[in-house]
């Protein structure tokens, strides 16, 4: 699917050595750093809540790791509310910057030289501080005015030890909670990392800058800065000094002459190109990275790029027809084979909730579509059916929705989806090949001849196999397991409230004696307690009533006597014999009065 375009295979599997090493070399400053992130989670009283709001205000307070990590989530709606991942996006990594004497210092340390034999001035008021760079802009010796990318020093040993402190929680949380966890944190370090370890390493955006600059060197209306590839490393990068007005200062723009809503149809149209055409995206074109100069749009910032496979391509475009064309069975497809499926898929569930979504958006006009809201709608769809779509595709989805925005502040005559349509039907012709598309048919129609060879064969097979008993039928009920499910709540429910009565009859008729519980001296609850599994079944221990272990048994023996001695009517010579006997020896039972046994 759709990934970062200096993000690799490695990376995503695996965590970096770097990390490991890192983290081992110095645990004091580990430690100092664990401390000052509990400062600020006390700081913030996250145990009163945590809002969106708060939440974007503790990363951006715990600085350039966290910040990156929120930036991660923000992309995974699979994982955080929509209300959340809405609010990450919005984090930025603008810091203090750092005291020139610092800059200059890296600058001479990666050249090994004096910084006047390499520029002929600096500036010493930085252009923007972020989290892993500032900006300033300096003069070459032959007079051309370039901007310098330079690195903050120790940035990252300080990513890599707050990356070691995050996977050590992930691996608490993990524990605590048996592996059931609704984000995996190990997934999302990984391709948090690898992604901060492709930013910190300027090569790579000098890679995207000149590849993006080779896919649009023919657009007449599109433009980069050119870089300058002899001065740049991987912690300093240096590109030619824009001169140009962000695209959002409406009222310059248009003093100067230019015509916003050809701007934003222009705009559009190699965004589309972007994505359909060259699969290598602007991942993040926010108005700071789209500026206006000699009548061409500058795309600036090449650090965050996506990048689009043809399978992914072709997928997209798929998407976007069958919504076009209303045909549910195919978007259900193309998102099936999209995404990663979690558990067992409701296919009747799945489908009418594609129809629903289909005939809402396909009865309105397509100007007054909005393709940002409608990417989201489909996600938080996906989600909802247990499909996990690739962080790739929200990467897209943000980038839409950021240029759809863009687009609606400056120009909100132009109708992004309608560009995009208009974009994939010219395509459509342009890539069509009749000569292709006869060499497919040819393959298709003798495939199917060949099957059609054997299914005589298999149809005889399958009534010989009938014929001898040997066939079987594997009958599914679609939708059984919700009520199962239902009936196994209730059984369970059932056997709890059976359990329920029987000790509450049991506890009852304990109470209509008129026993005091006692253990050893000590009467009351310990005693209760204590006796309960005995004296359930009402066969007294004699520790409830205080009494020795002998006067138990003679309790015992006594009322086994009676029960074996019960008679209908005692005969006349039996009952003169009964009242020739002393008054307590009647039935050679002892009736006279004992304290200690209660009949």
């Amino acid at each position: 699917m759709t990934q970062t375009s200096n993000q690799n295979h490695e990376n995503r599997k695996t965590p970096p050595a770097s990390v490991k090493e890192a983290g081992g070399s110095d645990n004091t400053a580990m430690g100092s750093r664990f401390r000052e992130l509990l400062g600020i989670l006390r700081r913030h009283d996250l145990v009163r809540g945590l809002t969106p709001e708060k939440l974007r205000a503790v990363l951006e307070d715990m600085g350039p790791t966290f910040i990156k990590l929120g930036q991660i989530m923000s992309m995974h709606p699979d994982m955080l509310p929509k209300e959340y991942c809405q609010e990450l996006s919005k984090l930025r990594a603008d810091v203090k910057p750092l005291p020139f004497s610092e800059i200059k210092g890296v600058i001479e340390e990666e050249y090994k030289l004096p910084i006047q034999e390499v520029f002929a001035h600096i500036e010493k008021e930085p252009l923007g501080s972020a989290s892993i760079a500032q900006v300033h802009k300096a003069s070459l010796p032959d007079g051309r005015q370039v901007v310098l990318k330079v690195q903050r020093p120790g940035i990252q040993q300080v990513m890599a030890n707050d990356i070691l402190l995050l996977r050590k929680a992930a691996g608490l949380l993990k524990l605590l909670s048996g592996g059931d966890q609704p984000v995996d944190l190990d997934m999302v370090l990984t391709e948090m990392w690898a992604v901060a370890q492709e930013e910190m390493n300027f090569l790579k955006e000098a890679g995207n800058l000149l590849e993006f600059e080779d896919l649009n060197h023919e657009i007449a209306y599109i433009a980069a800065p050119k870089l300058e590839k002899k001065l740049s490393t991987g912690k300093i990068l240096v590109m030619e000094y824009i001169e140009g007005i962000p695209i959002d200062q409406i009222q310059t723009l248009e003093a100067m002459g230019y015509d916003m809503t050809e701007i934003g149809e222009k705009l559009a149209d190699n965004y589309c190109k972007q994505i359909f055409d060259d699969a290598f995206f602007h991942a993040d074109p926010h108005p700071g990275n789209i500026w206006i100069r000699d009548g061409k749009i500058v795309w600036l910032d090449f650090g965050m790029m996506g990048r689009l496979t043809a399978r992914d391509k072709s997928l997209f475009r798929q998407a976007i027809a069958a919504l076009a064309n209303r045909d549910v069975y195919e978007l259900k497809n193309v998102i099936l084979t999209l995404g990663v499926v979690k558990g067992k898929v409701n296919h009747t569930r799945l489908y009418t909730d594609l129809d629903d979504f289909v005939t809402r958006y396909g009865d309105l006009d397509l100007g007054s579509l909005n393709m940002g809201q409608l990417l989201e709608e489909l996600m938080d769809l996906a989600k909802t059916n247990g499909i996990s779509l690739p962080a790739g595709l929200s990467m897209l989805g943000r980038g839409v929705m950021t240029i759809e925005g863009v687009i609606t502040a400056c120009c909100p005559q132009v109708s992004v989806i309608q560009i995009i349509v208009n974009h994939l039907a010219g395509g459509i012709k342009d890539q069509f090949d009749v000569r292709q598309a006869g060499v497919s048919l040819w393959k298709a129609l003798q495939g199917f001849l060949n099957k059609g060879v054997t299914v005589p064969a298999q149809f005889s097979d399958v009534l010989r196999m009938a014929a001898k008993g040997q066939t079987k039928l594997n009958l599914e009920i679609v939708g059984s397991e919700e009520p199962l499910q239902k009936i196994d709540r209730m059984v369970n429910k059932l056997a709890l409230c059976i359990i329920t009565a029987g000790l509450t009859v049991g506890s009852s008729l304990l109470c209509s004696i008129e026993l005091e519980p006692k253990w050893g001296e000590f009467p009351g609850p310990p005693g209760w307690a204590t006796c309960f599994p005995c004296c359930s079944s009402a066969s007294f221990c004699g520790t409830c009533t205080g009494e020795s272990g002998s006067q138990s048994k003679l309790a015992r023996r006594s009322a086994a006597a009676i029960r074996s001695s019960t008679r209908q009517i005692d005969s006349p010579s039996a009952a003169r014999r009964k009242a020739s006997q002393p008054a307590g020896c009647r039935d050679g039972i002892h009736t006279g009065a004992n304290p200690s046994i209660e009949l």
